[in-house]
């Protein structure tokens, strides 16, 4: 199977930034997406920001312009840089990806464990 891990989580200072890095290892074909989400206490799951193989990124409204999404193909790798971070961006953080695990498999998503980030003064 694939396997997800994230890493980078933390407590923050509004202002703050922060780097969150996640690695996918297994049975991989090919990752045709890689992406983050985030949940916070009480709110629905949130798209944070997407990148297809390719390189095309989308993010979600609320983070436009302070966080930058990138990729490593070769590491299978994805990584989320948060600048100017504001205490409702405190949330779970999840990596997901988009795997084929064989040239003739479907696409299926899989999941991360998730670390906590927290901005607070």
């Amino acid at each position: 199977q694939v396997q997800l891990v994230e890493s980078g989580g933390g407590l923050v200072q509004p202002g703050g930034s922060l780097r969150l890095s996640c690695t996918a290892s297994g049975s991989i074909f090919a990752i045709v997406l890689m992406g983050w989400y985030r949940q916070a206490p009480g709110k629905q799951r949130e798209v944070v920001a997407t990148i297809f193989s390719r390189g095309d990124r989308n993010y979600g409204e609320a983070v436009k312009g302070r966080f930058t999404i990138s990729r490593d193909n070769a590491k299978n790798a994805v990584y989320l840089q948060m600048n100017s971070l504001k205490p409702e961006d405190t949330a779970v953080y999840y990596c997901f990806a988009g795997v084929q695990i064989s040239l003739n498999s479907d696409v299926r998503e899989y999941r991360g464990q998730g670390t906590q980030v927290t901005v607070s003064s």
